[in-house]
């Protein structure tokens, strides 16, 4: 898996068998995507904040074919469930979710491809279940997102404070688009992406209502996180990783590559 992404460049885009995946969770459901052959070498690919399972699909036909990659959308992005009312989104809770979609999905090892938060994810799964995982793939992504220990309890509270503010009732509605006024919105949240890494996104992560469309991801997303780990903590975790590791960090133009 590490040296096939590192020849990426190298490969052909040809057609790839594709699944939509619906997994029950006691709020609703998980949605995503399944690539490649349904024995294949299972690889489970996690998306960054605010995006969702779309991120993968330029990525994944320019990789081997012999693959299972299933991408799914975390709870509160793309076509997948919100959390139940005042739940907070915090990277042990997605954890908890990946280990739900491994079950439903009876993988017993498997490998992980991870951007930005996805990665973040990654790293924390990889550390608490080691024996699961057999390669780590970090895009953009060092697998850990520590905080200083002076501001995690700052942190804790605005976290708080922001979710018993969103809780308040209120008379705003949901903002609704056009389709080309949603492709301008998130072009202009996301300048560095392309027109069609946009519409791309849109396929989930809009849904039709009443006079046009809105975004389906959960507001709630944007809140502080109040899940707040050291530097110490997160070299802790990082040391319990035993799947080889690939980082690859775009803006640095550079692929490292080690084994945990």
């Amino acid at each position: 898996m590490l040296r096939a992404l590192k020849g990426v460049r190298h490969l052909h885009v040809s057609a790839i068998k594709q699944t939509e995946l619906a997994i029950p969770v006691p709020w609703g459901q998980l949605r995503g995507r399944a690539w490649g052959p349904d024995h294949g070498r299972p690889v489970l690919c996690l998306h960054g904040w605010s995006d969702n399972c779309g991120t993968f699909n330029a990525l994944i036909p320019l990789l081997p074919k012999e693959c299972r990659y299933v991408a799914v959308d975390l709870s509160g992005h793309g076509l997948s469930s919100h959390r139940p009312p005042g739940v907070f989104y915090s990277p042990p809770a997605y954890v908890m979710d990946i280990r739900r979609v491994i079950d439903a999905l009876q993988w017993s090892r498997f490998s992980i491809i991870g951007h930005s938060m996805g990665g973040n994810i990654a790293g924390m799964f990889s550390s608490l279940y080691p024996e699961m995982v057999d390669a780590v793939v970090l895009l953009d992504s060092c697998g850990f997102y520590p905080t200083d220990q002076n501001n995690i309890f700052k942190a804790m509270r605005q976290g708080m404070d922001e979710q018993l503010q969103f809780e308040k009732p209120t008379e705003e509605k949901k903002k609704i688009y056009t389709y080309e006024g949603a492709v301008e919105r998130l072009s202009a949240a996301n300048s560095t992406l392309s027109e069609q890494s946009v519409r791309i996104l849109l396929e989930r992560g809009l849904v039709q209502v009443e006079g046009g469309v809105a975004f389906t991801r959960d507001f709630r997303i944007n809140l502080k996180n109040i899940i707040r780990i050291s530097l110490e903590q997160s070299l802790q975790l990082q040391s319990r990783i035993k799947a080889p590791m690939l980082l690859v960090l775009g803006w640095l133009r550079e692929i490292f590559c080690w084994r945990g």
